[in-house]
């Protein structure tokens, strides 16, 4: 006899959900899928060294773009293989979606095997079907919104990928410099990754903090679950409200306690850190490598505004949290400069020296109480 499932997802489910819903994206040609893919593994290959000397950050192990070589006491400058911060992957959206759910199950399995029995009872058939089409829906719609992905968690070696169809549809619809443009997307990408290469605790760091999350929201959907009609009813239409209302944090806060709440606050922190630092970074390497740079940001800030999209669009951003999103890159990138004004980006980068040294939810927007503590 098969032993019941822990997963409160069909996982497979929702991948095949999320590859029928999503859109395919912007039509071309096989030779212009072919240019695009090609500079896209081109741009995230030439963006490394950029990333390593505008960071001044190195990957905790691996060698080096170049040093000083010694030979008989002659000084000269010598080629290193580059530090290798994962495999780099251009995909389409439904290829996307298949991964985020590969990436999601392993990261929800430690958590959900934590709760036993009631994981296994909740898991089974009718809601598991539910969650895989609430989670497929979710993704197909994410899809078509996200340009690239660093993914410490899925199945192999980290890999960034890179959505083929989403950096075409911008690029069009922005009327940017293909070059720069991909150059640009992968500068952040790629210091996404030197992040997790330059602190290996930080993927188990965040997986943990994830999982205390995940047990304690698992509990409170299992009551949910069972809770009348007219209660879920009434959650849906109070988040639904509150997104119309610009008032809705995130679509969790319906079902958060206060500690859940804490524990959010600390994961947001960590995760503002990581964007507003990546969204430093690649604005840092300057026009020598991106001339084109302050339009790309100026137009793409615009984008990420919704400037011109319809009024359910907005409602929608809101429902699935990407203006919490935006929050987190303007947040940690005012948190990544105020660092850099006070102490030096080298003061900057004690911060991935261990989990004690991120900030908190309250340093995040107080970069001068993490200097105080971190530095003294």
């Amino acid at each position: 006899m098969t032993a019941p499932s822990t997963a409160l997802v069909d996982w497979s489910t929702a991948a095949q959900i999320a590859r029928r819903v999503a859109r395919p994206g912007p039509v071309a040609t096989r030779g212009e899928l072919d240019d695009l893919v090609g500079s896209l593994r081109t741009a995230a290959h030439d963006a490394v060294p950029h990333v390593l000397r505008v960071t001044r950050m190195r990957p905790a192990t691996g060698a080096d773009v170049e040093r000083d070589h010694h030979p008989d006491g002659r000084l000269r400058r010598v080629r290193v293989p580059r530090p290798d911060l994962g495999d780099v992957r251009v995909v389409d959206r439904a290829t996307w979606a298949l991964a985020n759910t590969r990436s999601m199950a392993a990261m929800t399995a430690p958590a959900l095997a934590v709760l036993g029995k009631d994981a296994s009872s909740a898991g089974s058939g009718a809601a598991r079907l539910a969650g895989a089409a609430e989670v497929g829906g979710l993704l197909a719609l994410l899809s078509s919104k996200v340009l690239g992905q660093f993914d410490p968690y899925g199945e192999g070696r980290p890999a960034l990928l890179l959505v083929a169809p989403n950096v075409l549809a911008a690029e069009q619809a922005l009327r940017l410099d293909r070059r720069d443009f991909h150059l640009w997307v992968c500068l952040h990408e790629q210091t996404h990754a030197l992040q997790f290469a330059a602190a290996p605790w930080l993927a188990d760091h965040l997986a943990g903090r994830l999982g205390t999350l995940l047990q304690d929201v698992t509990t409170t959907s299992m009551g949910l679950a069972h809770a009348p009609w007219r209660d879920k009813a009434a959650l849906v239409g109070r988040t639904v409200l509150d997104a119309v209302r610009g008032e809705l944090t995130t679509p969790l806060d319906q079902v958060l306690g206060a500690e859940q709440k804490r524990v959010l606050a600390e994961i947001t922190a960590v995760m503002a850190l990581l964007e507003g630092h990546a969204d430093v970074m690649m604005d840092a390497v300057g026009r020598r490598v991106v001339p084109s740079v302050r339009t790309i940001r100026s137009r793409f800030e615009k984008r990420r505004d919704g400037e011109g999209a319809p009024r359910f669009d907005a409602v929608l951003r809101r429902v699935l949290g990407m203006d919490a999103k935006l929050a987190q890159y303007r947040d940690g990138a005012r948190f990544v400069r105020a660092v850099e004004e006070r102490a030096g980006r080298d003061a900057l980068n004690a911060v991935w020296a261990a989990p004690e040294h991120l900030p908190s939810a309250r340093e995040i927007h107080d970069a001068r109480a993490w200097v105080r503590r971190v530095h003294g």
